[in-house]
């Protein structure tokens, strides 16, 4: 049996369904600015399911997010508050680790969007240089280009520490990226230190084509999955909110497990739950884990 890295669920989603607020163009960031203490709460949870990584919820903390709503001054405090809350619910469940989030520039799913590696790696860079002193690694999220996924990992670098890249792919191809390149291209981005592949916010359906693909790079690799229908055309417009975006029904902690345990089953050794994948989710997939054999680590 297989040592296997458990990651948390989505953040975003549970902040909103527990905070009851209306969701805004800022989305997770928002939400910790009124609701002090609901992140910590959340990470909790997820290490209590089982989970042996907080994600910070810095995934979307950027200057141009930020700078749309007047709340830009506070781009450092804002990570700053993210990290402690990791640290506050890490503080009650030694032996796990804390990852820190670098999400897209601009927008989630819009290659059209990506910056020029030149001016993305240095804004990467900046979020990195502030993570990396209270953090074990930086997870690099939901890059839909390959030209997204450099620039990230250049900057990342910037952080001291291991870095994991996460892609999103296309739902009905699993075998390409969100930009329509295809995923084994990320090969060309390996002469960077990696230390882990990932797949994440795309349709469970489509992780195992995209493992297929990661698989023969050679690094540890993985996947978590979100529990949406689709990625609408509205969320693809400028400032889009989740109201675009609709959640599954039929997405159980049953049946996400199972397309979890077919990716172990593939060799993945880093799961776990993005967007609409709760602490319930996490709680069955950790057991089934341990019930099959293998350690959480």
């Amino acid at each position: 049996m297989a040592d296997i890295t458990l990651l948390d669920g989505g953040m975003g989603q549970e902040l909103l369904a527990r905070s009851g607020d209306d969701p805004t163009p800022l989305w997770a960031t928002r939400v910790m600015l009124d609701h002090p203490g609901l992140v910590r709460d959340i990470h909790a949870d997820y290490f209590a399911a089982g989970s042996t990584i907080a994600t910070t919820n810095t995934y979307a903390i950027h200057h141009d997010r930020l700078a749309r709503f007047g709340l830009d001054p506070m781009f450092h405090a804002l990570h700053l508050r993210a990290l402690a809350e990791a640290h506050e619910a890490r503080a009650a469940h030694p032996n796990t680790r804390i990852a820190g989030s670098l999400g897209p520039l601009q927008a989630s799913y819009r290659p059209d969007l990506t910056e020029p590696v030149s001016e993305a790696a240095p804004k990467y860079a900046e979020i990195a240089r502030i993570l990396g002193p209270h953090v074990d690694l930086i997870l690099i999220e939901t890059a839909a280009s390959i030209e997204a996924a450099e620039g990230a990992v250049i900057g990342a670098q910037a952080a001291g520490k291991p870095v994991w890249l996460s892609i999103s792919v296309d739902d009905r191809d699993g075998t390409r990226l969100r930009s329509g390149e295809p995923v084994a291209d990320i090969a060309r981005l390996l002469h960077d230190p990696i230390a882990a592949l990932l797949a994440n916010c795309s349709v469970p359906e489509a992780m195992a084509d995209a493992l297929a693909a990661l698989r023969p790079l050679g690094k540890p690799f993985g996947a978590y999955a979100n529990g949406f229908t689709h990625i609408s055309g509205n969320f693809l417009k400028d400032a889009p909110t989740v109201k675009e975006l609709t959640h599954r029904h039929d997405l159980t902690p049953e049946k996400y497990t199972d397309f979890a345990m077919g990716w172990v089953a593939q060799g993945a050794t880093i799961v776990g739950g993005c967007c609409e994948v709760g602490p319930a989710h996490i709680r069955h997939l950790h057991a089934r884990l341990i019930a099959a054999g293998h350690r959480i680590v």
